[in-house]
């Protein structure tokens, strides 16, 4: 994934989600009394420091806003590296309607601003989610898919990194927690603890997750594209097709996943429960249909 340097106002962002989660915390805004600015700095930072521990049972329990909020911040951070695809209306409703398949028949089917899908305009082959409900696809990981049961193969692994809250499980390694529990900080440090955990945060979130991760989203992926009436098997079809694209390529999913062969090893076990049945023929040539109905008109990115 990307290496570029965040932007500041990034910063701003990412420091606001993290202030909306910190004054959520039971009993801080009595902590802290009506107005900030009345207070001087020790105190104001002792405040913050009381509410330490709230901020870290927020950080094992963020509510659902908390953490829309924090997705949203990164991926306003993914936008200032990758440019997003507004031109092909149609293609970004096809991908949200099968996102919308996919998380009606999940157990967690509601979010608090909803999962949405949106196509990035770069020929790495990559795909990203944020806490939250962001989901981005990029022109070149389009390129890969070959019907609509891989393309939401796809979007099953991503929704299953959201539902496992793997990025939030990033956070919980930050070492935010011990520096704002330092009584000794002024207001003015404790901004600079919080504008150095954003990097640490985002660079974590784009680092790539553990393999484990990775091998829980597919497995979950798995179970997604079954209930939702796809073939679970479609994603070793991606992976066949990534591990094809490997060999000429570097970066993007080269980068930050485990390689296709063993994610397809991986993979073996779990698929048997479902059985190599295929799924009702009248539905797959629907889906067929409308997949290379979309695909021929509006899969290939604009020139």
């Amino acid at each position: 994934m990307y290496t570029q340097p965040i932007k500041r106002t990034v910063f701003a962002c990412l420091l606001s989600s993290f202030a909306a989660l910190l004054l959520s915390c039971a009993g801080i805004a009595q902590a802290i009394g009506d107005s900030a600015d009345e207070m001087g700095d020790s105190r104001a930072a002792r405040a913050l420091s009381q509410s330490a521990h709230s901020f870290e049972r927020a950080l094992g329990d963020i509510t659902a806003e908390q953490e829309y909020f924090i997705g949203r911040a990164v991926a306003a951070n993914l936008l200032t590296n990758y440019r997003y695809c507004n031109e092909r209306p149609e293609l970004t409703r096809y991908l949200n309607e099968i996102t919308a398949a996919l998380v009606v028949n999940s157990s967690e089917p509601e979010l608090y601003n909803g999962y949405h899908a949106a196509i990035l305009d770069n020929l790495e082959v990559n795909a990203f989610a944020t806490p939250g409900g962001h989901i981005f696809i990029t022109q070149g990981l389009l390129d890969c898919v070959s019907s609509e049961d891989t393309l939401a193969a796809v979007i099953a692994h991503e929704i299953a990194h959201i539902q496992l809250q793997h990025s939030i499980k990033a956070i919980k390694t930050n070492r935010v927690i011990n520096a704002i529990s330092d009584t000794t900080l002024s207001i003015a440090a404790l901004t600079g603890v919080l504008d150095e955990a954003a990097i640490e945060i985002v660079t974590t979130l784009h680092d790539g997750y553990a393999e484990s991760q990775e091998f829980a989203a597919d497995t979950l992926a798995l179970e997604l594209l079954a209930k939702a009436g796809y073939e679970p098997s479609s994603l070793i079809t991606v992976l066949e097709a990534l591990k094809k694209n490997q060999r000429s390529t570097s970066g993007g999913f080269n980068k930050t996943h485990p390689a296709p062969d063993e994610r397809i090893a991986k993979l073996e076990r779990p698929l048997r429960q479902y059985g190599h049945k295929a799924p009702d023929a009248d539905t797959r040539t629907y889906r067929e249909a409308r997949y290379n109905a979309v695909k021929s008109w509006a899969f290939h990115s604009p020139q």
